[in-house]
């Protein structure tokens, strides 16, 4: 086993277990932060698999903008989540054997089927390739569509984070 297979299992586990902890973690900060660490991971794997654009592709748009989001909504609302409530769901064990359940089945087609073990050709990094890809993000017969309604999504996550912190002035009169 060569060591950049060993250094993909290793953050392949620390990614899985950071992500476990997204949806274990009693506090949503601490789920923000582990998102942030699993989305490193992510782009670790993007980076050892000699995907280098998706890997800072990766950083920058998820870790750089969506991770950020995500915790300057927290902080906006943070006098909305009480901890007198309880903040893990009465019935969790059934979506997560449900979970491992799925997974077993994925697991088992991705096995039986014949094409799985079959090595890839690597793309060449050229800068044909990279201009075609580029063009396709803000081509309108290609991903500029998805990519505005993301932002426009964003945006909108934005906007309800503000009103809901937002302090309710009551009339006086």
């Amino acid at each position: 086993m060569s060591g950049l297979q060993i250094v993909f299992l290793i953050v392949a586990v620390v990614t899985l277990f950071s992500g476990v902890m997204v949806v274990a973690s009693r506090k949503m900060m601490h789920s923000a932060l582990w998102l942030i660490l699993t989305l490193l991971g992510v782009a670790i794997l993007f980076a050892t698999l000699q995907a280098g654009f998706f890997a800072i592709v990766q950083v920058l748009v998820y870790i750089g903008a969506i991770s950020i989001l995500i915790i300057f909504t927290l902080m906006l609302t943070r006098r909305v989540m009480d901890e007198e409530h309880p903040q893990v769901i009465k019935g969790w064990w059934l979506p997560a054997v449900m979970a491992v359940i799925l997974f077993g089945l994925i697991a088992g087609f991705l096995a039986t089927w014949k094409d799985f073990q079959v090595m890839l050709n690597e793309l060449p990094a050229d800068a044909e390739n990279l201009a075609a890809f580029g063009s396709a993000l803000v081509n309108p017969a290609g991903y500029v569509i998805p990519f505005e309604v993301a932002s426009v999504l964003l945006l909108a996550a934005l906007v309800g984070a503000i009103y809901i912190a937002a302090e309710r002035k009551e009339k006086v009169g």
